[in-house]
């Protein structure tokens, strides 16, 4: 049963998750300031379980270069700093025995253009992912017209709106994108 009222607020709902992920997906990229977020997807074996360093620790930016990090069991210490070492990060902890001090390195310009490509990839991913919803919606919208719950125009209208909103979105990805991009190129 084709749901005129509920349709596009499911639409705009799975557009907007969409967004989301990629936005969640791209903080974790170094912009050569220090955040915690670039911890957030470090995990280290802690009793036979994979677990994130941000639920076994507090982290905190001591300044724009210098992560600390503080697990609440000291007996984790030299798992998470090994984590952290391991990562593809690049970073190199120090332990001083009360927490780990993470020194988050100059990018190079090198670097800046090399994680500037990889969200790039990203954005096209999930540039993707819209036109899949689209064209599922889209398949909908067809099939609740063959099967007489709406009519041919609504067929044309409901499509076109989808389009539409696909469009919105599309630069809401590609907004997000430059910001990233501008944050991780400034020195």
């Amino acid at each position: 049963m084709f749901d005129k009222s509920d349709f596009f607020e499911k639409l705009d709902e799975h557009y907007q998750k969409s967004v989301d992920a990629y936005k969640s997906e791209i903080s974790s990229f170094r912009t050569g300031k220090a955040s915690p977020i670039l911890l957030e997807n470090i995990f280290f074996d802690y009793y036979g379980s994979k677990t994130p360093i941000s639920q076994a620790a507090t982290i905190t930016a001591m300044d724009a270069r210098m992560l600390m990090v503080k697990p609440f069991d000291r007996s984790a210490m030299k798992l998470i700093e090994d984590a952290i070492r391991n990562s593809s990060l690049g970073f190199n902890p120090m332990n001083d025995g009360v927490a780990i001090k993470v020194p988050v390195p100059v990018l190079t310009e090198a670097r800046r253009k090399e994680i500037v490509k990889q969200i790039a990839v990203l954005l096209e991913k999930y540039k993707v992912s819209l036109r899949n919803i689209r064209r599922d919606s889209i398949a909908d919208i067809k099939n609740a017209q063959k099967d007489k719950e709406i009519t041919e125009d609504e067929e044309k209208k409901f499509s076109d709106k989808v389009q539409t909103e696909l469009n919105n979105y599309i630069k809401k990805l590609d907004d997000v994108y430059k910001a990233k991009e501008k944050d991780i190129l400034e020195v």
